[in-house]
């Protein structure tokens, strides 16, 4: 069984179909009000003269055909399928002997006014609206030139029915438009959001490596002739990270590859992404290259969220790459501090400063970025005692013991 719930009847049948249930509609009104129906001393309306005459009804049945075949081009000609249901309802009107085109032979205009409206362009539905109009005053414009009384009251009624089905056609337009536009926007949205995402992602995870990889480049460099031993140990870091971030490489490339990243697929990659669980090793690592980090856990180590856990070591390691990078420091302290309703880190270092501006850089403005994004916070400036500090805080959902 199909988990999708059928489109409203309103959508599913044609809109000449609902042209033509108008026209019948009409026409059967027509002919009620013109019969002596039950408890009623004599009909509503005098039928006419030409009411029950062949020739009455042989109009008739031609204003038939053609609201029905001007119902059947509505999609495809709707111009052309609006004059052939105009010429309906004035032929519909000629057997009644009446001063003006009654509503009930206007019915089937309206509906199709409206669907011209509400689907087509916007010249093609003012046209549509004119045509209309210009029909109205035309019928009246020839019964004056034929010197006959006309309805002008009646015809005010028709002109107002049309104007109403006009515009709920255009809201019509219009509101679809805009839930187009709407739905492109957030598509645009997404996509830039994703970009942006993916950006942070590529920058934290080769920024790093690059820096590792130019520490240990150097020290191999270094002392190459000297100390072999030490050289070949630096390689062998620099190998290490390489291989390191072309796996992480390969396995965003995967997710980016997949048709439609669906919620499951989602968590499967955020799940191989790296957390805090391997600040450790990235201590380590850095230590091995040459700048001390010294890791203290302060609270309960437990199960993140995924995009927390995440954030929180890219922040870590994107502030230990600046360390490495520009803060000239020999050491670094790493503070993770996981409290019930938040959970709080921090990096600092002991060196002669970053070399830029606080605040600027593609670095700092990704690790703002990823807090922001989950309703926390990030701080980073120099110290007064010397060295740069960064904290950032995130709250934690309260299902998270």
């Amino acid at each position: 069984m199909s988990a999708v719930p059928p489109s409203p009847l309103f959508k599913r049948v044609p809109p000449g179909a609902w042209t033509a249930l108008a026209w019948c509609a009409g026409t059967m009104f027509t002919f009620l009000i013109r019969m002596r129906l039950p408890a009623e001393s004599v009909a509503s309306v005098y039928p006419g003269v030409l009411f029950h005459r062949w020739d009455g009804r042989t109009t008739l049945a031609l204003a038939t055909a053609l609201t029905l075949l001007g119902g059947g081009l509505l999609r495809r000609w709707p111009i052309a399928a609006l004059v052939l249901v105009l010429a309906g309802s004035v032929f519909g009107t000629l057997p009644l002997s009446v001063g003006a085109i009654p509503v009930p032979q206007f019915l089937s205009v309206d509906v199709a006014l409206y669907f011209i409206a509400a689907t087509g362009r916007r010249r093609v539905s003012l046209t549509a609206a004119g045509l209309v109009f210009a029909t109205l005053t035309a019928f009246l414009t020839f019964r004056l030139a034929c010197d006959w009384t006309i309805g002008t009251s009646t015809e005010l009624a028709v002109a107002m029915t049309a104007l109403v089905a006009w515009l709920i056609g255009n809201s019509t337009h219009q509101a679809r438009e805009h839930a187009e536009a709407r739905r492109a926007q957030t598509a645009a949205e997404a996509v830039t959001a994703e970009r942006l995402r993916i950006a942070r992602e590529l920058h934290d995870m080769v920024a790093h490596t690059i820096g590792i990889v130019a520490l240990q480049a150097g020290a191999a460099r270094r002392v190459i002739d000297t100390q072999p031993t030490g050289a070949r140990d630096a390689l062998w870091e620099v190998e290490m990270a390489s291989r390191e971030t072309l796996s992480g490489l390969r396995r965003m490339l995967g997710a980016l590859r997949q048709a439609e990243l669906k919620d499951g697929a989602r968590a499967t990659v955020l799940d191989e992404m790296p957390g805090l669980a391997d600040v450790d090793r990235l201590a380590a690592t850095t230590t091995a290259a040459g700048v001390r980090i010294d890791v203290h856990w302060q609270g309960e180590r437990r199960p993140l969220p995924p995009e927390v856990d995440l954030s929180a070591y890219r922040i870590i390691q994107e502030a230990v790459t600046n360390v490495v990078r520009h803060a000239d420091a020999r050491s670094c302290v790493v503070s993770i501090d996981c409290l019930e309703d938040e959970l709080s880190i921090e990096v600092v270092d002991d060196g002669r400063g970053h070399g830029t501006t606080p605040g600027t850089g593609y670095g700092l403005v990704g690790m703002r970025e990823r807090a922001a994004l989950l309703h926390g916070d990030l701080t980073a400036g120099p110290r007064t005692e010397g060295g740069f500090r960064v904290a950032a805080r995130f709250p934690l959902p309260a299902g998270v013991r």
